[in-house]
């Protein structure tokens, strides 16, 4: 775990080489030795823009590296058909294994189907693949319970388990092609919607169907005009009082919209956001009193699994699973090894991320 540590204190040397690699077509290969047998092991991560896929990429490389398999990395830079190609591109390259975290799950059935044509097992990373047979391993999170755990925060933190209330609040999902989408807002609203149904949560946009609320390709800035919007519309002479929000980045940008409308004064305190990822500059900003809370997901630990899993098909094992009908791709029950996540705040930060080994406490400063 600790060896680990480097796959955050080299970020900025991994973003510049996966900016190398991305545009060059180039790869990032790992010695081959032990019981590997030479076989390569092509990586298909879906951006460069967010802190935590450069840590997933660089953590399955490292990983694999230690087993002894040599390893190809790709960055689609969130552009669906740039990661068709380099994954087209490993499979005429001759890689034994393609672990992808696809940016639209619904574009890689073409592509899956070539790599199964040349028996080439296909584990998919975080991000499951729709619509398609030829995907044979899941690795991700409890995706429900990431919502779960975000509701549950705004439930604690609003009081409204012991009856206070009415709240304003907003909701925010992920990109419309993203499967893990729908899991963590189904999640979320679970627990949120019996608030709801009793008028002690109020969505003032109106906006509560799951295809109003999603942010394309999670990005930040889009989040942020949609909530300029909203406090346009919808706030003029109220304030809001929570903001579900999926992740990190989406969350900053929901931020820098409240921050542009005056929140964050005591006349106008900011509400509560929550988050996913405990990306460093959300992790910074919950501890300074802004973002309120992140759901905590040790992506090593998800990297690791995903090595073990290449590693069992390769030496004729069964990969290891816990669950095998939770996730259907729309055409198969796809078994998955899935890790649990933990709510952070400015509460347990010290205690989950920094003797947890995730980040020094000079990170934080």
């Amino acid at each position: 775990m600790h060896n680990r540590r480097a796959a955050l204190r080299l970020l900025a040397g991994t973003a510049s080489l996966a900016l190398t690699l991305s545009a060059c077509g180039k790869d990032s290969e790992g010695s081959s030795q032990g019981s590997s047998n030479g076989n390569t092991v092509g990586i298909a991560m879906p951006t460069q823009a967010s802190e935590r896929w450069l840590t997933d990429g660089k953590s399955v490389v490292d990983d694999l590296t230690r087993k002894g398999y040599k390893t190809k990395l790709v960055y689609g830079n969130d552009n669906p058909k740039t990661q068709v190609a380099q994954i087209q591109d490993l499979i005429e390259q001759g890689v034994d294994a393609l672990i992808i975290a696809a940016i639209d799950n619904k574009s890689m059935n073409g592509v899956v189907k070539q790599a199964a044509a040349a028996k080439i097992p296909v584990i998919s990373y975080d991000r499951l693949i729709l619509g398609t047979e030829n995907v044979d391993y899941y690795v991700s999170f409890d995706n429900e319970q990431v919502g779960r755990l975000q509701a549950h925060y705004i439930i604690q933190e609003l009081g409204l388990e012991d009856g206070k209330g009415p709240f304003n609040i907003e909701l925010f999902a992920g990109s419309a092609d993203d499967n893990n989408t729908k899991y963590f807002y189904d999640g979320a609203m679970r627990l949120l919607q019996p608030y709801l149904d009793s008028k002690k949560l109020v969505v003032r946009s109106g906006q509560t169907e799951l295809d109003k609320v999603t942010t394309l390709r999670w990005d930040g800035p889009t989040a942020g005009k949609r909530m300029e919007g909203i406090l346009a519309d919808s706030y003029r002479s109220r304030t809001v009082d929570a903001v579900l929000s999926p992740y990190d980045g989406i969350s900053l940008g929901v931020l820098s919209a409240l921050k542009a409308d005056g929140y964050g004064s005591a006349a106008k305190p900011l509400p509560v956001i929550t988050g996913q990822d405990a990306e460093l500059p959300s992790v910074k900003s919950i501890i300074a009193g802004q973002q309120s809370q992140t759901v905590y997901k040790d992506v090593r630990l998800l990297a690791e699994v995903a090595a073990e899993m290449v590693d069992a098909i390769f030496n004729d094992r069964t990969p290891r699973v816990n669950s095998r009908r939770a996730y259907n791709n729309g055409v198969k029950y796809v078994p998955a090894f899935l890790l649990q996540p933990t709510s952070v705040d400015k509460k347990n930060y010290d205690y989950v991320l920094v003797a947890g080994g995730y980040y020094t406490a000079a990170e934080l400063k």
